[in-house]
């Protein structure tokens, strides 16, 4: 499996025409101030809960402060079978 960077704009149009589970991997205090419309938090403690509970065919965008974390984890979320991972190039900073 793999993933790839997608800009701010064709994020936009992901979630507009494909509903894609939404992945935050900043730290709780950012995603609770502020975050994309339908994110998720994801960390340590709630990450095999949305291995084990969401479609391996649905496709994953996720984001991070500046658009470098989120490459990790979008690597990470493809090795465990997502068969479309997105990282938000700039992260939640451009969005």
């Amino acid at each position: 499996m793999s993933w790839q960077r997608i800009s701010p704009l064709d994020a936009a149009t992901l979630i507009a025409e494909r509903a894609p589970a939404i992945v935050d991997v900043r730290d709780p205090a950012s995603h609770a101030a502020a975050h994309i419309p339908d994110a998720v938090f994801l960390d340590n403690q709630s990450v095999r809960d949305f291995v084990d509970d969401t479609p391996k065919e649905r496709p994953v965008l996720v984001y991070c402060y500046h658009g470098h974390s989120s490459q990790s984890a979008a690597a990470w979320l493809a090795s465990q079978g997502f068969a479309e991972v997105y990282s938000l190039d700039g992260g939640f900073e451009v969005w």
